[in-house]
């Protein structure tokens, strides 16, 4: 028996080894097949370090990413000739790369945040930015000194909202004022934007209002190359706002100097439901029709003169217009994400050109993602990044793998055929774009424009071929004082694209408002489009499974059942019905928050509590009933006795002894709030899981929370 037993498990092991060996030959096979797409997927390497780095709870110590990484070398040389494991070996240690680029970028930018609410308070600062917004102004001031704070404590910048009644200034002006100062607020609900974050990388270590108007001290001072370009911003704009007034001139600022904020917030609503808000943003659209205009303008000019046509590399030399046209665009356009994303794939395409070699690539964008991934790690986490890139290599895939790109390139259609090849391209890389940045769109803003294909079909070509056009003659004429003319065109086809964004926006089912869902998904989908994309041959179809799984996932997600303010002042609770309910009432940016992530439209009013028979309100509270459940919210100390022995939830505003109150299954509190933040409950049938700020990320330097427990950095 022993014998027939051994007999039996050898032949299972052998088998099974078999198998593994089949199974390790066929991967290497595939791979081998694959060899000149492997570097493709290095700053996918570089991203999932810095995913992973950014979703850890705790700062970890900073030993951790280069270890990991010389371990990973030292395996690398261990295993000598298994090419498999080598190359799994070879993705951790980018993986580590870009853990340790993360933590790395942390360090070198920690500076001093605000702890508190602060002011009144004098402060004197230099103004590096002026931001025109449309009621008021925004500022952003260094070179630091604050009453009542020390030096050591003093944040490197901060940003104030001033009234445009206040006197006129400009980037480079020192100027003492009084002002209210409080921390970059934290997320408004668990896993919701978190402002505090990208103002840590930032350096912007508190922000707040103006309550005196500044006082000039020193007019004025130009020394810096960045304070040279933040004055010549600053005056480009104001000049384009003279010139063409109105929403048309913000809009014309945004897409010249990369000012935003003047546009009214009705008109950035309609932008954003029809779909066309990627036009607002300087990214690849922008700088590829600015240099494809400046290169093909130079070489046609150049191409006028038949000995320099025929003597010399004139299409280099637009090349070389086109690269430096570019460099001037992204200076003074605010050098955003996406605009440097655009500056240097299009970087690339001139120098592919100056060496003759091929000009779109998807190396060309693995090459423009890792620069960025290694210089601005925290990039990964921002949707102007995600969804750039995401557009990108849909549309460079698509193009690798069909015979378009060479169909449009043909000289030989008529004019007709070129007409309708132009808008066909238009119409598929809309389809392909939206395809791919949807996923995106709804995690970050919990919203889908279904109608966006239709309004793009007429805005691209628009913007491409009159709105972008007139703005580089107006840069050009600009210097002669000439630029109202072109302004002027240029602001009529805006018109025209805002009227296309009106009338879509206003068209039954423009837009899908989708509750907010769960970060895997996101993760899912991100991987198997990749999958999708940088791979060439069959196997690349089982990106399709992620895609699914994640997409599934969607429906699994649930909006919490009550929210919590982070200074317990409104609170949120959804109904029988969906709707949110605010038992204290409230608006503002908090409200808008919790409504956009539970799948509501963020602009309309939710139920009255007096219209709810489920709620009953007093001087010292609320009772609101949600199935069995009794949920207690209380603004007095007087409410708590009686909350205490009736309520299965309490939440109040004063603080609460556990001792005392053993009735509730679960109690937040002021304290509550005021160590961990903003808080959500979902109330399930068998439990009640509770979920704060401070669980997600309290012990990173940027987040505010759990104030008990944050992490300093600085030496």
């Amino acid at each position: 028996m022993g014998i027939a037993l051994g007999t039996n498990s050898g032949w299972v092991w052998r088998s099974c080894e078999a198998v593994s060996r089949s199974a390790r030959a066929s991967v290497s096979g595939i791979l081998s097949g694959e060899r000149s797409r492997w570097g493709l997927w290095l700053p996918v390497m570089l991203g999932a370090g810095i995913a992973i780095y950014f979703s850890l709870t705790d700062e970890p110590a900073l030993w951790i990413g280069p270890v990991v990484f010389g371990l990973c070398a030292v395996l690398a040389l261990l295993l000598g000739r298994r090419p498999l494991f080598q190359l799994l070996v070879f993705c951790s240690m980018f993986v580590a790369i870009g853990f340790a680029a993360a933590q790395f970028r942390t360090w070198t930018i920690d500076a001093p945040v605000l702890e508190r609410k602060t002011g009144p308070v004098w402060v004197e600062g230099q103004i590096v930015r002026v931001e025109p917004r449309e009621k008021d102004r925004r500022i952003t001031l260094e070179a630091l000194t604050i009453a009542r704070l020390s030096a050591e404590r003093t944040p490197e910048r901060i940003r104030l909202r001033v009234s445009q009644r206040n006197p006129q200034f400009r980037p480079g002006d020192r100027v003492r004022l009084k002002a209210v100062l409080h921390p970059p607020a934290g997320p408004a609900a668990p896993g919701a934007f978190d402002f505090a974050r990208r103002a840590y990388f930032q350096r912007l270590g508190a922000v707040g209002y103006v309550v005196r108007a500044p006082e000039i001290v020193t007019a004025g001072d130009s020394g810096g190359i960045s304070l040279f370009i933040e004055q010549l911003r600053y005056d480009l704009t104001q000049r384009i706002l003279r010139a063409l007034p109105g929403p048309a001139g913000a809009i014309a600022a945004a897409l010249m100097t990369g000012e935003r904020g003047a546009i009214p917030e009705e008109l950035l609503a309609a932008m954003r439901d029809s779909g066309l808000a990627h036009l607002l943003a300087i990214s690849g659209l922008h700088i590829g029709l600015i240099g494809g205009f400046i290169f093909f303008a130079v070489r046609l000019c150049l191409a006028a003169s038949e000995r320099l046509a025929l003597r010399w590399p004139i299409k280099k030399w637009a090349a070389v217009a086109a690269f430096f046209g570019c460099l001037a665009y992204l200076l003074i356009s605010g050098m955003t994400l996406p605009t440097q994303r655009a500056f240097l794939m299009l970087s690339l395409v001139m120098l592919a050109i100056l060496i003759d070699r091929s000009a779109i690539s998807m190396n060309l964008v693995a090459w423009a993602a890792a620069v960025i991934l290694l210089i601005f790690p925290e990039s990964l986490m921002s949707v102007s990044f995600q969804m750039s890139f995401a557009a990108v290599i849909a549309l460079v895939a698509f193009y690798e793998a069909t015979t378009a790109r060479n169909v449009l390139r043909s000289g030989r259609r008529g004019s007709v055929m070129r007409v309708v090849l132009y808008f066909g391209a238009v119409l598929t890389t809309t389809v392909i774009a939206t395809l791919a940045t949807a996923p995106f769109a709804v995690f970050h803003f919990n919203r889908l424009a279904l109608l966006g294909v239709l309004a793009n079909m007429v805005a691209v070509p628009l913007a491409a071929l009159w709105v972008m056009p007139s703005a580089l003659i107006s840069f050009v004429l600009m210097p002669f004082g000439l630029e109202a003319g072109p302004l002027f065109l240029m602001g009529w086809g805006i018109e025209w694209v805002l009227k296309i964004a009106t009338i879509v926006q206003a068209m039954p089912g423009a837009i899908a408002l989708i509750p907010a869902v769960p970060g895997w998904t996101l993760g899912l989908i991100a991987l198997g489009g990749l999958w999708l994309c940088l791979w060439r041959t069959r196997w690349r179809l089982m990106g399709i499974v992620p895609v699914v799984v994640g997409t599934f996932g969607w429906s699994l997600a649930t909006p919490p059942d009550v929210f919590v303010s982070a200074d317990g002042r409104i609170a949120g609770i959804r109904t029988g019905a969906g709707d949110l309910l605010l038992p204290f009432g409230g608006r503002g940016f908090v409200v808008e928050t919790w409504r956009r992530r539970s799948g509501l439209d963020p602009e309309k009013a939710g139920p009255k509590p007096a219209d709810v028979t489920a709620i009953r309100c007093d001087a010292l509270g609320r009772i609101y009933r949600h199935g069995d459940l009794k949920i207690a919210l209380a603004t007095e100390r007087a409410a708590l006795s009686e909350d205490c022995s009736r309520a299965d939830i309490l939440i109040s505003r004063t603080p609460v002894s556990r001792r005392h109150c053993k009735g509730p299954e679960i109690v937040i509190d002021r304290f509550d709030l005021w160590r961990n933040g903003a808080h959500a409950l979902y109330l399930g049938t068998e439990r009640i899981e509770t979920i704060s700020v401070g669980d997600e990320g309290g012990g990173r330097p940027w987040q505010l929370y759990p104030r008990s427990r944050r992490p300093k950095i600085r030496n």
